[in-house]
Protein backbone atom coordinates (compact mmCIF):
# COMPACT_ATOMS: atom_id res chain seq x y z
CA UNK A 1 0.00 0.00 0.00
CA UNK A 2 1.37 3.31 -1.01
CA UNK A 3 0.96 6.39 1.67
CA UNK A 4 1.17 9.86 0.06
CA UNK A 5 1.53 12.81 1.94
CA UNK A 6 -1.06 15.31 2.79
CA UNK A 7 -1.16 18.45 0.02
CA UNK A 8 -0.44 21.53 2.38
CA UNK A 9 -2.00 23.40 -0.35
CA UNK A 10 -5.08 21.58 0.50
CA UNK A 11 -8.25 23.95 2.38
CA UNK A 12 -8.07 21.40 4.99
CA UNK A 13 -4.58 21.81 5.85
CA UNK A 14 -3.94 25.40 6.22
CA UNK A 15 -2.68 25.07 9.59
CA UNK A 16 -0.40 21.95 8.55
CA UNK A 17 0.75 21.16 11.77
CA UNK A 18 -0.73 23.03 14.43
CA UNK A 19 -4.30 21.82 13.89
CA UNK A 20 -3.00 18.30 14.40
CA UNK A 21 -1.42 19.22 17.71
CA UNK A 22 -3.37 17.64 20.90
CA UNK A 23 -2.34 18.36 24.50
CA UNK A 24 -3.49 15.26 25.62
CA UNK A 25 -0.79 13.60 24.11
CA UNK A 26 1.80 16.23 25.73
CA UNK A 27 0.11 15.35 29.71
CA UNK A 28 0.27 11.15 28.40
CA UNK A 29 3.97 11.85 27.72
CA UNK A 30 4.89 13.50 30.65
CA UNK A 31 2.96 10.77 32.26
CA UNK A 32 4.92 8.55 31.26
CA UNK A 33 7.99 10.50 31.34
CA UNK A 34 7.80 11.11 35.39
CA UNK A 35 6.67 7.86 35.98
CA UNK A 36 9.95 5.94 34.84
CA UNK A 37 12.08 8.33 35.91
CA UNK A 38 11.40 8.56 39.57
CA UNK A 39 11.47 4.52 39.85
CA UNK A 40 14.40 4.37 38.34
CA UNK A 41 16.92 7.16 38.24
CA UNK A 42 19.42 5.31 40.65
CA UNK A 43 20.43 3.22 37.37
CA UNK A 44 20.39 6.27 35.18
CA UNK A 45 22.99 7.72 37.49
CA UNK A 46 25.38 4.67 37.64
CA UNK A 47 25.27 4.66 34.09
CA UNK A 48 25.98 7.83 33.46
CA UNK A 49 29.38 7.48 35.87
CA UNK A 50 30.23 4.17 33.94
CA UNK A 51 30.08 5.94 30.90
CA UNK A 52 32.44 8.96 31.64
CA UNK A 53 34.95 6.60 32.94
CA UNK A 54 37.89 6.61 31.26
CA UNK A 55 40.33 5.23 33.77
CA UNK A 56 42.31 8.55 33.57
CA UNK A 57 41.01 10.56 36.11
CA UNK A 58 41.72 10.17 39.29
CA UNK A 59 38.99 12.02 41.00
CA UNK A 60 36.56 9.80 39.43
CA UNK A 61 35.44 6.65 41.61
CA UNK A 62 36.02 3.43 40.08
CA UNK A 63 33.47 0.82 40.74
CA UNK A 64 33.43 -3.15 39.76
CA UNK A 65 29.89 -3.92 38.90
CA UNK A 66 26.59 -2.68 39.26
CA UNK A 67 25.91 -4.21 42.52
CA UNK A 68 29.56 -2.43 43.45
CA UNK A 69 28.07 1.04 42.10
CA UNK A 70 24.98 0.70 44.41
CA UNK A 71 27.02 -0.39 47.71
CA UNK A 72 30.03 2.21 47.43
CA UNK A 73 27.31 5.43 46.38
CA UNK A 74 25.25 4.40 49.26
CA UNK A 75 28.39 4.00 51.53
CA UNK A 76 29.79 7.60 50.54
CA UNK A 77 27.00 9.54 49.52
CA UNK A 78 23.94 8.16 51.20
CA UNK A 79 20.80 6.93 49.64
CA UNK A 80 20.66 10.60 48.93
CA UNK A 81 23.38 9.62 46.46
CA UNK A 82 21.39 7.64 44.48
CA UNK A 83 19.33 10.46 43.45
CA UNK A 84 21.82 13.16 42.87
CA UNK A 85 20.03 14.79 39.66
CA UNK A 86 16.82 13.24 40.14
CA UNK A 87 14.95 16.57 39.98
CA UNK A 88 16.42 17.62 36.25
CA UNK A 89 16.10 14.24 35.28
CA UNK A 90 12.51 14.39 36.32
CA UNK A 91 11.87 17.92 34.42
CA UNK A 92 14.07 16.33 31.69
CA UNK A 93 12.16 13.26 30.59
CA UNK A 94 9.35 14.41 31.84
CA UNK A 95 9.38 17.43 29.13
CA UNK A 96 11.38 15.46 26.61
CA UNK A 97 8.77 12.26 26.38
CA UNK A 98 6.13 15.11 26.31
CA UNK A 99 7.13 17.25 23.72
CA UNK A 100 8.22 13.93 21.68
CA UNK A 101 4.61 12.47 21.55
CA UNK A 102 3.22 15.91 21.14
CA UNK A 103 5.43 16.36 18.24
CA UNK A 104 5.03 12.95 16.80
CA UNK A 105 1.75 12.56 16.89
CA UNK A 106 1.04 16.00 15.21
CA UNK A 107 3.81 15.27 12.90
CA UNK A 108 2.02 11.55 11.99
CA UNK A 109 -1.86 12.89 12.28
CA UNK A 110 -0.62 15.47 9.47
CA UNK A 111 1.10 12.66 7.24
CA UNK A 112 -1.80 10.94 7.48
CA UNK A 113 -4.24 13.42 6.33
CA UNK A 114 -6.06 13.06 9.98
CA UNK A 115 -7.40 9.71 9.21
CA UNK A 116 -5.24 7.61 12.25
CA UNK A 117 -6.03 4.54 10.32
CA UNK A 118 -3.97 5.08 7.23
CA UNK A 119 -0.69 2.85 7.86
CA UNK A 120 2.71 5.12 6.94
CA UNK A 121 5.57 2.28 6.59
CA UNK A 122 9.31 2.14 7.90
CA UNK A 123 10.40 5.72 6.10
CA UNK A 124 7.66 7.41 6.91
CA UNK A 125 7.50 6.98 10.49
CA UNK A 126 11.48 7.40 10.96
CA UNK A 127 10.96 11.08 9.44
CA UNK A 128 7.90 11.98 11.71
CA UNK A 129 10.09 10.44 14.77
CA UNK A 130 13.20 11.73 13.64
CA UNK A 131 11.45 15.50 13.42
CA UNK A 132 9.99 14.94 16.98
CA UNK A 133 13.20 14.42 18.24
CA UNK A 134 15.20 17.58 16.83
CA UNK A 135 12.03 19.65 18.04
CA UNK A 136 12.24 18.04 21.68
CA UNK A 137 16.02 17.92 21.82
CA UNK A 138 16.33 21.90 20.86
CA UNK A 139 14.28 22.23 23.95
CA UNK A 140 15.45 20.34 26.63
CA UNK A 141 19.46 20.00 25.99
CA UNK A 142 20.16 22.60 28.77
CA UNK A 143 18.01 20.46 31.63
CA UNK A 144 20.21 17.10 30.17
CA UNK A 145 23.50 18.82 30.37
CA UNK A 146 22.92 19.72 34.25
CA UNK A 147 21.34 16.72 35.09
CA UNK A 148 24.89 14.97 34.08
CA UNK A 149 26.69 17.43 36.00
CA UNK A 150 24.59 16.51 39.12
CA UNK A 151 24.91 13.07 38.48
CA UNK A 152 28.56 13.53 38.36
CA UNK A 153 28.97 15.49 41.50
CA UNK A 154 31.11 13.21 44.41
CA UNK A 155 30.90 14.00 47.91
CA UNK A 156 34.58 13.86 48.70
CA UNK A 157 35.69 15.90 45.76
CA UNK A 158 36.80 19.83 45.74
CA UNK A 159 35.87 22.00 42.86
CA UNK A 160 35.02 25.40 42.67
CA UNK A 161 32.29 27.30 43.71
CA UNK A 162 31.38 27.66 39.92
CA UNK A 163 30.87 23.88 38.96
CA UNK A 164 29.09 22.79 42.66
CA UNK A 165 26.17 22.77 41.80
CA UNK A 166 22.82 22.85 44.49
CA UNK A 167 20.29 22.17 42.02
CA UNK A 168 18.76 22.41 38.69
CA UNK A 169 18.19 26.35 38.60
CA UNK A 170 21.65 26.72 40.28
CA UNK A 171 23.18 24.94 37.69
CA UNK A 172 21.09 26.60 35.10
CA UNK A 173 22.24 29.70 36.08
CA UNK A 174 25.89 28.44 37.11
CA UNK A 175 26.41 27.34 33.51
CA UNK A 176 25.25 30.22 31.66
CA UNK A 177 27.16 32.49 34.22
CA UNK A 178 30.67 30.46 33.15
CA UNK A 179 30.05 28.83 29.96
CA UNK A 180 27.15 31.07 27.81
CA UNK A 181 24.99 29.64 25.96
CA UNK A 182 27.34 27.26 24.17
CA UNK A 183 27.37 25.63 27.89
CA UNK A 184 23.60 24.90 28.25
CA UNK A 185 24.42 23.03 24.74
CA UNK A 186 27.02 21.26 25.25
CA UNK A 187 26.60 17.81 24.07
CA UNK A 188 23.88 18.79 21.70
CA UNK A 189 25.64 17.26 18.42
CA UNK A 190 25.80 13.88 19.50
CA UNK A 191 22.60 14.62 20.75
CA UNK A 192 21.30 15.30 16.96
CA UNK A 193 23.26 12.09 15.94
CA UNK A 194 20.88 10.29 18.83
CA UNK A 195 17.64 11.31 17.29
CA UNK A 196 18.17 8.10 15.16
CA UNK A 197 17.99 6.03 18.26
CA UNK A 198 14.45 7.63 19.00
CA UNK A 199 13.17 7.46 15.17
CA UNK A 200 14.53 3.56 15.65
CA UNK A 201 13.10 2.92 18.81
CA UNK A 202 9.45 4.56 17.07
CA UNK A 203 9.55 3.17 14.08
CA UNK A 204 9.83 -0.37 15.98
CA UNK A 205 7.15 0.58 17.91
CA UNK A 206 4.82 1.92 15.20
CA UNK A 207 5.42 -0.98 12.75
CA UNK A 208 5.08 -4.01 15.14
CA UNK A 209 1.85 -2.85 16.37
CA UNK A 210 0.26 -1.69 13.00
CA UNK A 211 1.49 -5.45 11.57
CA UNK A 212 -0.11 -7.37 14.55
CA UNK A 213 -2.96 -5.55 14.25
CA UNK A 214 -3.16 -5.79 10.28
CA UNK A 215 -2.73 -9.68 11.35
CA UNK A 216 -5.35 -10.04 13.28
CA UNK A 217 -7.61 -8.02 10.66
CA UNK A 218 -8.13 -4.90 12.97
CA UNK A 219 -7.64 -1.34 12.94
CA UNK A 220 -4.29 -0.01 13.27
CA UNK A 221 -5.37 2.50 15.76
CA UNK A 222 -7.34 -0.05 17.92
CA UNK A 223 -6.19 -0.44 21.97
CA UNK A 224 -4.05 -3.14 22.67
CA UNK A 225 -3.32 -4.80 26.17
CA UNK A 226 -0.81 -4.03 28.56
CA UNK A 227 0.93 -7.21 27.84
CA UNK A 228 0.96 -6.31 23.85
CA UNK A 229 2.33 -2.57 24.38
CA UNK A 230 5.12 -3.60 27.53
CA UNK A 231 6.27 -6.40 24.60
CA UNK A 232 6.57 -3.81 21.46
CA UNK A 233 8.34 -1.53 23.82
CA UNK A 234 10.91 -4.02 25.49
CA UNK A 235 11.43 -5.20 21.34
CA UNK A 236 11.88 -1.81 20.34
CA UNK A 237 14.13 -0.47 22.80
CA UNK A 238 16.24 -3.28 22.97
CA UNK A 239 17.18 -3.05 18.95
CA UNK A 240 17.62 0.84 19.34
CA UNK A 241 19.66 0.90 22.27
CA UNK A 242 22.39 -1.77 20.62
CA UNK A 243 22.48 0.20 17.70
CA UNK A 244 23.02 3.97 18.96
CA UNK A 245 24.47 3.10 22.73
CA UNK A 246 28.17 4.90 21.07
CA UNK A 247 26.68 8.28 20.97
CA UNK A 248 25.31 8.42 24.46
CA UNK A 249 28.79 7.87 25.63
CA UNK A 250 29.91 10.56 23.69
CA UNK A 251 27.74 12.73 24.86
CA UNK A 252 27.92 12.68 28.52
CA UNK A 253 31.75 13.02 28.29
CA UNK A 254 31.27 16.12 26.76
CA UNK A 255 28.95 17.04 29.05
CA UNK A 256 31.02 15.79 32.09
CA UNK A 257 32.58 18.82 33.87
CA UNK A 258 35.57 17.36 34.85
CA UNK A 259 37.33 17.20 31.55
CA UNK A 260 37.35 18.81 28.68
CA UNK A 261 37.24 18.10 25.09
CA UNK A 262 37.66 20.72 22.13
CA UNK A 263 34.40 18.73 20.16
CA UNK A 264 32.39 15.81 19.57
CA UNK A 265 35.38 14.23 16.85
CA UNK A 266 38.14 14.99 19.69
CA UNK A 267 36.24 12.91 22.51
CA UNK A 268 35.71 10.00 19.62
CA UNK A 269 39.30 9.92 19.06
CA UNK A 270 40.73 10.35 22.68
CA UNK A 271 37.87 7.46 23.26
CA UNK A 272 39.06 5.01 21.18
CA UNK A 273 42.69 5.83 21.15
CA UNK A 274 42.90 5.24 24.77
CA UNK A 275 40.13 2.41 25.22
CA UNK A 276 39.47 0.93 22.23
CA UNK A 277 35.70 0.23 21.20
CA UNK A 278 34.78 -1.08 24.87
CA UNK A 279 34.92 2.36 25.27
CA UNK A 280 31.64 3.41 23.54
CA UNK A 281 29.60 0.65 25.21
CA UNK A 282 31.01 1.21 28.50
CA UNK A 283 27.83 1.29 31.08
CA UNK A 284 25.67 -0.78 28.44
CA UNK A 285 24.76 -3.01 30.62
CA UNK A 286 23.25 -0.39 33.73
CA UNK A 287 21.87 1.54 30.78
CA UNK A 288 20.14 -1.69 29.36
CA UNK A 289 19.16 -2.55 32.83
CA UNK A 290 17.15 0.98 33.38
CA UNK A 291 15.92 1.77 29.63
CA UNK A 292 14.33 -1.28 29.07
CA UNK A 293 11.94 -1.06 32.10
CA UNK A 294 11.86 2.55 32.00
CA UNK A 295 10.92 2.47 28.13
CA UNK A 296 7.90 -0.61 28.90
CA UNK A 297 6.56 2.29 32.33
CA UNK A 298 6.65 5.05 29.73
CA UNK A 299 4.84 3.65 27.08
CA UNK A 300 2.19 1.73 28.94
CA UNK A 301 1.51 4.97 30.78
CA UNK A 302 1.54 6.93 27.73
CA UNK A 303 -0.96 4.70 25.54
CA UNK A 304 -3.56 4.48 28.59
CA UNK A 305 -3.33 7.95 29.28
CA UNK A 306 -3.63 9.04 25.97
CA UNK A 307 -6.86 7.06 25.19
CA UNK A 308 -8.43 7.87 28.24
CA UNK A 309 -7.62 11.76 27.91
CA UNK A 310 -9.03 11.00 24.25
CA UNK A 311 -12.10 9.14 24.66
CA UNK A 312 -13.16 10.96 27.17
CA UNK A 313 -12.71 14.31 24.79
CA UNK A 314 -14.64 12.16 22.42
CA UNK A 315 -17.21 11.85 24.68
CA UNK A 316 -17.52 15.49 26.18
CA UNK A 317 -17.69 17.06 22.40
CA UNK A 318 -21.04 14.43 22.07
CA UNK A 319 -22.32 15.70 25.58
CA UNK A 320 -22.05 19.40 24.39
Amino acid sequence: MTTTMKNPNSSSSKLPLFSHIKYEHLVAGISGGVTSTLILHPLDLIKIRFAVNDGRTATVPRYDGLGSAFVTIVKNEGVRGLYRGVTPNVWGSGSAWGFYFLFYNAIKTWIQGGNARTPLGPGLHMLAAAEAGILSLIMTNPIWVVKTRLCLQYSDEHVTENKRYKGMVDGLTKIYRTEGIRGLYRGFVPGMFGVSHGALQFMTYEEMKNRYNQYRNLPIDIKLTSIEYLTFAAISKLIAAGATYPYQVVRARLQDQHRNYTGAWHCVTETWRHEGWRGFYKGLKPNLVRVVPATMITFLTYENVSHYMLRRGQQYKLST
